[in-house]
């Protein structure tokens, strides 16, 4: 018992150290890597951008407009051709996904016309949820949302007869897809925002 009790103040004393010790190698760490990773992330921003919008001449990062809705916040970063507005990429999100959120860059012509999408991150389930980022611009039946004119075209799945659905839903994953094409719908209502300032 008096050898324990004698070795137990060596014992805290090296606990403390190794977890020192760890601390700080997690904090060289996360240093080092900090810069490569905000780097990592702007390059595959910038490459959402240049993917979903119409061809630009402008710096749509730099011409960036931030609006917050309920909660969340959208990001809409117009495409100029010169001094006109050709459409925009903007940045997406909602909540009501399978999982949680659902993010996306979606892209849109000047008079609301989807050109095209990226998802940026979700939680949804693997082979179901997760095809997302295929389903909705295969051509196939009604799962395509690109050339669909975001104010006029109902973008809800065909379930939602309510709302006269056009987007047929992924199979077996209606609440991955009522929540993608719901981030869509907030994005264009983001892109109307925007033009809605430059009226003012």
């Amino acid at each position: 018992m008096k050898k324990l009790q004698s070795t137990l103040p060596i014992m805290v004393m090296s606990l403390g150290l190794i977890t020192l010790i760890a601390g700080a190698m997690l904090g060289v760490v996360y240093y080092i890597t900090k810069e490569p990773i905000a780097q990592m992330a702007h390059e595959t921003q910038v490459a959402a951008i240049r993917n979903v919008a119409p061809e630009f001449t402008n710096d749509p990062e730099a011409d960036k407009w931030t609006w917050e809705n309920e909660g969340l916040t959208y990001v809409v970063y117009p495409a100029y051709n010169g001094d006109k507005l050709v459409g925009a990429a903007v940045e997406s999100a909602t909540m009501s996904g399978f999982s949680g959120e659902v993010r996306i860059m979606c892209g849109f012509e000047a008079d609301g016309t989807i050109r095209n999408y990226e998802v940026l991150s979700h939680a949804e389930t693997p082979g179901l949820g997760s095809k997302m980022a295929t389903w909705f611009c295969d051509p196939t039946g009604s799962r395509s949302v690109i050339g669909k004119n975001a104010e006029t075209a109902s973008l809800y799945v065909t379930k939602d007869a309510d709302k006269n659905g056009e987007i047929e839903a992924i199979t077996a994953a209606t609440i991955s897809s009522r929540a993608f094409l719901e981030a869509m719908r907030n994005a264009y209502e983001a892109f109307k925002q925007y033009g809605q300032t430059l009226k003012n």
